[in-house]
């Protein structure tokens, strides 16, 4: 068989991808967009599918895999951009204000730090896309897949709880964070409709996600009991509570959806891929949610998988090599993450104190600002191409 037919054959491999969430559909997507047979499987019907509500940050790394996979375009309406990150350590008393022109070079002709997108229009582009697709069959709503054939490359993308990342005997790292997870959508008053906010206090961080005009998605960590009782107060009362929170100046005046509280935890698979199979997104790892990390990091692992699909090879060697490249980019955000909870959610007096010269520098120099950008909107990797000439 000539080296010629090798490449072909690889392009002409079948791949199931277990989970229809955002990861799962992007990866389905991409690997579509590189000539691959794809079969789509998940439990959920479409519209159960679209129908979270929640918004997501999307920094440069995805917004690059958008453009590449012709989605950004459609989806242009739907994003809203941030040009402004608001940092406070409200314990600390300090502030840092990221804008534009601390982006790298490569990143500021976009308009944006970051992009907020919501759940819905996000799945309802995506799933469409796959409908269309001549390369992808799509089972959902307990619709029976196919059985995958010996020689095909199995996708775990059913999230944390993953019934596959079981069936395959990989088990993880984990640990579950005292503190929960409070998502709601509000008006608000006193915000920029081009800012996002990232608050740290003693209880846990609260990002403030700008979602177009005077709405925005509040993602506010706390003891997940407290979480759970804020979820179930009348909305007066929950408007009261957050105002109570809030930085003086920023009034919430609507709570335009249900609150819903979830708990945290950090989470690593032992191993990202066994035999023909891998993990991406959820199914392989969890972090915490603050900085916006986690939906960039799932679509990292999309990234590196379609790389090493375009490398060729059967699909056990590609399922090595994606295991073997991803484990870097992982740790680091998990680590960052967890450092991040740890070191400001809290009054300890030492950290306090760290706290504030650190923030300080940073409000001072633009280098340190443009590394740290570079690794919340590019991922860790690429801190070294943020350093100033």
């Amino acid at each position: 068989m000539t080296r010629h037919t090798l490449v072909m054959a690889s392009f002409l491999m079948e791949t199931h991808v277990m989970g229809a969430g955002p990861t799962g559909c992007m990866v389905a997507l991409a690997l579509a967009h590189q000539n691959q047979r794809v079969v789509l499987f998940d439990p959920q019907n479409s519209k159960a599918l679209a129908a979270r509500s929640r918004a997501y940050a999307i920094t440069h790394s995805s917004r690059r895999l958008m453009q590449r996979l012709g989605v950004w375009d459609e989806l242009r309406k739907d994003l809203v951009a941030f040009e402004q990150l608001d940092l406070r350590d409200l314990a600390a008393g300090r502030q840092v204000l990221f804008v534009s022109d601390d982006l790298a070079e490569k990143n500021r002709g976009h308009h944006g730090i970051g992009w907020i997108l919501d759940h819905r229009p996000l799945m309802t582009a995506l799933l469409q896309r796959l409908q269309e697709s001549a390369l992808v069959q799509l089972h959902l709503g307990g619709e029976a897949a196919p059985i995958p054939s010996p020689d095909s490359l199995v996708i775990a993308a059913d999230g944390p709880s993953s019934p596959t990342r079981e069936s395959w005997g990989i088990g993880c790292w984990q640990h579950r964070y005292r503190q929960g997870c409070l998502t709601a959508k509000v008006v608000l008053r006193g915000v920029q409709a081009n800012q996002a906010c990232e608050l740290f206090r003693p209880e846990g961080p609260l990002a403030v996600l700008p979602l177009g005009n005077d709405h925005f998605q509040v993602v506010w960590s706390a003891p997940m009991q407290r979480c759970q009782d804020r979820s179930a107060l009348p909305p007066s009362e929950f408007l009261d509570q957050l105002a109570g929170i809030l930085p003086q100046g920023i009034d919430p005046d609507l709570l335009l959806d249900q609150p819903k509280a979830f708990p945290q935890q950090w989470m690593l698979a032992r191993r990202l891929s066994r035999g023909r199979g891998v993990l991406v997104g959820e199914a392989g790892h969890r972090c915490h949610p603050v900085g916006g990390q986690g939906l960039n990091l799932c679509w990292r692992d999309v990234d590196v998988l379609v790389k090493s699909v375009q490398k060729g090879g059967t699909a056990k060697r590609i399922a090595a090599r994606y295991g073997r490249q991803r484990w870097i980019d992982l740790i680091l955000v998990g680590t960052a993450t967890d450092l991040l909870v740890r070191c400001f959610s809290n009054r300890i007096g030492l950290l306090v104190v760290f706290r504030r010269i650190a923030l300080q520098l940073l409000k001072q120099s633009r280098g340190l600002r443009q590394v740290s950008l570079r690794a919340m909107t590019d991922g860790p990797l690429q801190i070294g191409q943020a350093l100033p000439d």
